[in-house]
């Protein structure tokens, strides 16, 4: 995966769109910097650059060990669900769980949900996957992943 710095952030990204004479001209202008790698890639080099195995993210996760591995080799695309399970076994922070959500193409986390306002919340304080899971749960809300390829 090509280093952070080389992407354009999606805010130069609207900017050459709304300088763009037409939406034909931003096209023909756009070039493939402007692309996410696949999820895959990124998880990987999360990975990589802890100096994590696969194997215990996947643990970590809580995840069925067959479906991580197809969600590390990019057999399978994770529900958001996993996304954000993925994020706790990283120990990743709320910044770097709604850039996962982008490279996964799904949904950020939005403070006026309720359920992604937990996730938030246990994001920001440094909760583990067991603790957002509790305080889901203690809320009378879907656990994260509930029936959904984990354990």
């Amino acid at each position: 995966m090509k280093d952070k710095s080389t992407y354009i952030t999606t805010q130069e990204l609207w900017a050459k769109l709304f300088a763009a004479r037409s939406s034909e001209a931003y096209f023909r202008i756009s070039d493939s910097s402007g692309k996410l790698p696949a999820f895959s890639e990124y998880i990987k080099c999360l990975c990589e650059k802890r100096g994590e195995k696969p194997e215990a993210v996947i643990r970590r996760a809580d995840l069925d060990s067959s479906y991580g591995h197809r969600l590390f080799s990019g057999e399978r695309n994770p529900s958001r669900d996993m996304v954000i399970r993925l994020a706790f076994a990283l120990e990743q922070d709320f910044d770097e769980v709604q850039q996962m959500l982008k490279f996964a193409r799904a949904a950020a986390l939005h403070p006026r949900v309720r359920r992604d306002a937990v996730i938030a919340y246990c994001l920001h304080n440094h909760k583990t996957l067991m603790d957002v899971q509790q305080m889901l749960y203690d809320y009378d809300m879907p656990v994260l992943g509930a029936g959904r390829n984990g354990k």
